[in-house]
């Protein structure tokens, strides 16, 4: 298994989009996931996120939580390119694809699909105390939701907020100029 900060073009990734390295690094950070965890990635994409967690819980499990065809062939595909035998892929749309695994103790969020209010309160009842979820929210729409599920929730979780923007230097004849990737708001929510 590799270290924490796996490099982008390491993975296989076709058309479906990928968190970037400096992003699942940083949520790997919040999500402090231990060597014998087991991880939900909801909306797992490419599964570099999962790859990245199923290499931190060496002794644990990852499941990677996919709706996309697409998306599951490719985490299939980066599961074997990088050897991560304690993952598995799960074919299914949160919160119903959930119902069947056993309980986490970390959840990453990288897709929700309009339904992030009902994966929370799923992920909700599987937790314990000092569980953490972290979301990943690309759209106002997802932070305000995020935001306002934790502040309506405020007796089970307490959360952190933060506004993550990468610039990467890019050569451009004799100078470096600065090539931004999209902002990402990291959202981190640990049960009482």
């Amino acid at each position: 298994m590799m270290g924490l900060g796996i490099e982008d073009e390491a993975f296989i990734r076709g058309k479906v989009p990928m968190t970037k390295q400096e992003i699942r690094v940083l949520t790997m950070v919040k999500a402090h996931i231990m060597p014998k965890d087991v991880v939900w990635d909801i909306g797992a994409g490419t599964g570099s996120m999962s790859v990245e967690a199923a290499c931190l819980a060496s002794q644990g499990r990852v499941y990677a939580v996919e709706r996309n065809a697409e998306g599951v062939s490719l985490i299939e595909q980066n599961k074997e390119k990088f050897g991560v035998d304690n993952l598995t892929v799960v074919e299914g749309e949160a919160p119903d694809a959930l119902k069947d695994l056993p309980d986490c103790d970390v959840a990453i969020i990288g897709g929700s699909g309009s339904r992030l209010s009902e994966i929370l309160d799923e992920i909700s009842t599987r937790f314990k105390t000092g569980s953490r979820v972290v979301i990943n929210c690309i759209t106002i729409q997802t932070l305000a939701a995020a935001l306002d599920y934790f502040r309506g929730h405020s007796d089970a979780f307490s959360y952190e907020a933060i506004q993550v923007q990468i610039n990467r230097l890019q050569a451009v004849g004799a100078y470096d100029m600065a090539k931004a990737i999209n902002p990402i708001y990291i959202v981190t929510g640990e049960k009482k």
